[in-house]
């Protein structure tokens, strides 16, 4: 397991605020307004409470300063956040209008990149405030604004891949016939703790026909022997994400069994050898996609076959048809193809990727081959 990563320093805070700022003027905005998020933790390392009804909002400008309005109860907390020394804050109180705070700071000459999970609330205010101003999510305004990741950042992603593979190789100890899937989600779940990640997202088990749901949620249907079993889990560490799949079986599969897990293992690592600088991100999808269509099982092929991943396990860019976004060293996403049969099993396999000058590495580094558990 690879050590704790140097925290983040204010002048990494500043330059990607920067370089944001940078991004929107290059793409024809006025500027960005993120609020709080993971869009407001990667650019300044601030994490306000989630719970509030209070404007907090981070405004980049380009050749400007860039400034946090925050309330003024929550000042001395966002003053000791590790980018603070590159902001300026100006705070507001309880009974005063936020919006007439943050107005005088925004360029209305054009519209505004807003980080996706803001409050429908405060763009009404300020559009109040400023008639006229519009404004584009960040998703399609700037969508690779946190796609490409530096040396610290893929530091962070390696060490959070190596916890969720000795994860995988841990939970393969474990009995799964005669137990409930939440049982064994709840042994996921605590083998990520255990190696180190301080936030589960997501522990999915799908045993028998529950495999055949791609977002099953374990639940307490009791494992048998003869089951095909999904496994799909991670979160963060580090402050940064995992997410791998593997499918495993209770006991000796049968010769379909073993084919439709072939097709699917066949089908990833073809997406994984396609991975290389200068190909759109559906290519990767359009080659998982032919294996598993030619194989005959194309119409149970049904999500795409990869996200992005960084501070959040779900962000830009996505491997999926019509995404023409090219691929750039430092991308990190998963590829996980998958064959669902409905009422029967279902087989994923995922493991997380980065590009690199000339290819891929893989994040993740567990053996693909069917496991047989008892």
């Amino acid at each position: 397991m690879t050590g704790t990563p140097a925290p983040f320093t204010a002048d990494d805070y500043q330059a990607r605020m920067e370089r944001a700022a940078l991004a929107a003027a290059d793409a024809g905005l006025a500027g960005v307004l993120v609020a709080p998020g993971p869009d407001l933790v990667w650019l300044t390392g601030y994490a306000p409470p989630a719970a509030t009804e209070r404007l907090t909002l981070l405004v980049l400008t380009a050749g400007q300063d860039p400034v946090l309005v925050v309330p003024t109860l929550e000042a001395p907390d966002a003053e000791k956040a590790a980018g603070a020394p590159a902001l300026t804050l100006r705070d507001w109180t309880d009974g005063k209008d936020p919006y007439a705070t943050t107005a005088p700071l925004l360029d209305t000459s054009g519209p505004f990149g807003v980080s996706d999970n803001a409050w429908a609330l405060h763009l009404l205010g300020l559009q109040k405030a400023l008639p006229g101003t519009s404004y584009v999510s960040l998703t399609e305004g700037l969508p690779m604004l946190r796609a490409v990741k530096d040396a610290a950042e893929l530091e962070r992603l390696t060490a959070a891949g190596e916890a969720a593979d000795a994860t995988y190789e841990e939970i393969l100890k474990v009995s799964f016939a005669g137990r409930r899937e939440s049982e064994v989600a709840g042994d996921l779940a605590d083998l990520l703790r255990r190696f180190g990640h301080s936030q589960v997202d997501f522990t999915v088990v799908g045993s028998g026909p529950n495999g055949a749901n791609p977002h099953h949620e374990a639940g307490e249907r009791v494992i048998e022997n003869g089951d095909m079993v999904v496994l799909d889990f991670g979160g963060l560490k580090h402050g940064y994400g995992s997410d791998t799949s593997r499918t495993v079986h209770v006991g000796e599969p049968t010769a379909e069994e073993r084919r439709v897990h072939d097709v699917v293992s066949e089908a990833q690592e073809a997406a994984f050898r396609a991975v290389r600088p200068g190909i759109a991100c559906q290519d990767v999808d359009r080659v998982a996609r032919a294996h598993i269509t030619e194989a005959g099982y194309g119409d149970r092929f049904i999500h795409r076959t990869g996200h992005g991943i960084g501070v959040t396990t779900h962000e830009p860019p996505y491997m999926i048809e019509g995404e023409e976004q090219p691929l750039v060293p430092g991308m990190c996403f998963s590829v996980e193809p998958g064959i669902y049969l409905p009422g029967r099993f279902g087989v994923r396999i995922e493991d997380i990727v980065t590009v690199t000058e000339d290819g891929g590495r893989r994040l993740n580094n567990t053996s693909r081959e069917m496991a047989v558990v008892h």
